[in-house]
C-alpha cells in the first residue's frame, strides 16, 4: 500500500447551518467501582449506565469522540460530512458544528474552561465535499464555541510543512493555558496552536515516524508537562516534554501498541489506548490500560480487552460513568465500492487495570 493510501486509512483509524446549543441529559448512572473516572450525580431520574449506545445518522462515520459535561452527552466527528454532532440518549444525532471550510473531522476535544470545542480536520478523499484539489492537501484545527458551534478559528496547518500533499491531521490535546497540540499521521511533526489561533511547530523530528512515512496518531497531555503520543505504524509510545520537545524519548513498553489510535488519561493516572487493524495488519481491535511508576519513562500494560466486541474502535472518551469507545464503521468508508452505513457504536470499556 503506498504512503498516501496507507496514511488515509491510518488517519481514519484513529476521525447544515450552525444550530443553537442543545440541552440534553444522557440518563446514565455512574459505572461500577472498576472505572477510575470521577463520579458526579445527574439531575433527575437515572437508569443504569448503558454498556452500548448504537448511534444512527445518515453516513456519519465518526472517528473521534468527546464527552461534553455541559450537555452530559457525547460529541462525535464525521469522516464523511466534516461535522460535529451531539449524540442523543436514543442514539439519534443533532449537528452542532458545520463549516464549509472543513471537509472531514477526526479528533475532538472539549475545552470546558474556555467554552470551546477543538476539532482536528483533514481530507482523506472519502468525504462528501472531497475533491481532487483538496484530497490529502488540507488539514488543520477548528476551534468553535462549545455552546453554539460558532467558528472562532479555523487554522490551516499545511503551510507549516515542507511536504506537498499527504496531510492527515488527526488528533488534538489541550494544555492548561488553552494551547492546542495537533498530530499529523502522515508527517514528522506535532503542531502547536495558541488561544488566538496562531500556529507553529512544536517539534519536527524523524523519530515521530516509523521510517515509512507513518507518524503520530493519538496524543494526550500529561499534567507533568509532557505529551504522550502513539505511532500507529510501529506502536511506539513517545514522551515529548513541552519545554524541551527535542528531548523526545520512547517509553519502554512490555509490548508495542501496533495500530495505536486514540489515547486518554484517566484521573488516576492510567493511560487508555485504543488499537485497531484498519490499516495495520499487526494491529488488533482492542482497548488497553497502561500504567507507569517512573513518569512515563517505562510503562506496562495493566489490562487489555481483546478482541474488542465492535469492529474498528478508534478513540475513547472518559466520562463520569466510565470510558466509552467509538467504532464509526470506518472499515466501510475506506473500502472502495462499499456503500456507507447509517450506524455507529459507542461501547463502554470495563477494563480497569
Amino acid at each position: 500500500m503506498n504512503k498516501i493510501s496507507l496514511t488515509a486509512l491510518v488517519a481514519s483509524a484513529a476521525l447544515t447551518a450552525t444550530v443553537p446549543a442543545l440541552t440534553l441529559t444522557l440518563t446514565l448512572a455512574p459505572a461500577p467501582a472498576a472505572s477510575a473516572a470521577p463520579r458526579a450525580p445527574l439531575a433527575g431520574p437515572t437508569v443504569a449506565a448503558p454498556e452500548q449506545i448504537t448511534g444512527h445518522a445518515p453516513s456519519l462515520h465518526p472517528e473521534g469522540i468527546a464527552w461534553d459535561p455541559t450537555r452530559r452527552a457525547f460529541l462525535v466527528s464525521s469522516v464523511r460530512h466534516g461535522t460535529v454532532s451531539v449524540v442523543r440518549p436514543d442514539g439519534s444525532t443533532r449537528t452542532l458544528v458545520s463549516d464549509s471550510r472543513i471537509i472531514s473531522t477526526y479528533g475532538v476535544h472539549v475545552d470546558r474552561a474556555r467554552g470551546r470545542l477543538l476539532v482536528a480536520y483533514a481530507d482523506l478523499g472519502v468525504a462528501e465535499k472531497s475533491t481532487e484539489r483538496t484530497a490529502h492537501r488540507t488539514g488543520g484545527l477548528g476551534v468553535f464555541d462549545l455552546a453554539t458551534g460558532r467558528a472562532l478559528h479555523v487554522v490551516d496547518l499545511t503551510h507549516l510543512s515542507p511536504r506537498q500533499g499527504a496531510y492527515a491531521v488527526n488528533d488534538v490535546a489541550i494544555g492548561p493555558d488553552g494551547t492546542a497540540y495537533v498530530s499529523d499521521v502522515s508527517g514528522d511533526a506535532i503542531y502547536r496552536v495558541d488561544r488566538h489561533g496562531r500556529a507553529s511547530v512544536l517539534i519536527r523530528d524523524a523519530r515521530l515516524t516509523d521510517g515509512h512515512g507513518v507518524g503520530v496518531n493519538g496524543l494526550v497531555l500529561h499534567p507533568a508537562g509532557h505529551l504522550l503520543a502513539v505511532n500507529y505504524g510501529d506502536g511506539r509510545l513517545l514522551r515529548i516534554p513541552l519545554r524541551h520537545p527535542e528531548r523526545l524519548t520512547e517509553v519502554a513498553l512490555d509490548a508495542p501498541l501496533h495500530g495505536g489510535d486514540g489515547l486518554a488519561l484517566r484521573p488516576d493516572g492510567a493511560l487508555v489506548a485504543v488499537t485497531n487493524n484498519l490499516a495495520n495488519p499487526r494491529g488488533t481491535d482492542a482497548v488497553h490500560v497502561l500504567r507507569s511508576t517512573d513518569g512515563w519513562r517505562t510503562a506496562r500494560v495493566a489490562a487489555s480487552r481483546t478482541p474488542w466486541p465492535v469492529r474498528g474502535p478508534s478513540t475513547v472518551a472518559p466520562t463520569p460513568y466510565g470510558d466509552y469507545v467509538v467504532s464509526g464503521r470506518l472499515e466501510v468508508v475506506f473500502a472502495p465500492g462499499t456503500p456507507t452505513t447509517d450506524d455507529f457504536v459507542i461501547h463502554r470499556t470495563t477494563t480497569a487495570g
